[in-house]
């Protein structure tokens, strides 16, 4: 694939799809985002997302078991790739090395 960089929306979005775990989909990411990054977004924001990521192979998809309570419908489970770890890390490590070159920025100054 081919070299691909993430905005700070998707890096927060593939982070919650890793800590929800079993449990990443739609509105539970979309709660997940105003509770952990105090974000309030529509959930067409989230779902514009998750097909972006997926398209670029970062994340995939599944079907969950329909329920009663969501009226037959199922459920559409994420979850990370490898390839979407790798870019995780990434960009992971490009913002830790720059906040290591500015001594006056360190994180237990501010």
């Amino acid at each position: 694939m081919e070299k691909e960089y993430i905005g700070e929306f998707e890096e927060l979005v593939l982070l919650l799809i890793v800590m929800l775990e079993e449990e990443a989909y739609g509105l539970a990411i979309r709660n997940a985002l105003k509770e952990q990054a105090d974000r309030t977004v529509t959930i067409g924001a989230v779902h514009g997302t998750v097909n972006r990521l997926e398209k670029k192979g970062f994340i995939q998809s599944r079907l969950g078991g329909a329920t009663e309570l969501r009226g037959g419908r199922r459920k559409r489970l994420f979850t990370i790739t490898a390839y979407g770890k790798k870019v995780l890390q990434k960009s992971h490590d490009v913002k830790v090395n720059l906040w290591n070159q500015i001594p006056e920025l360190a994180l237990n100054q501010i």
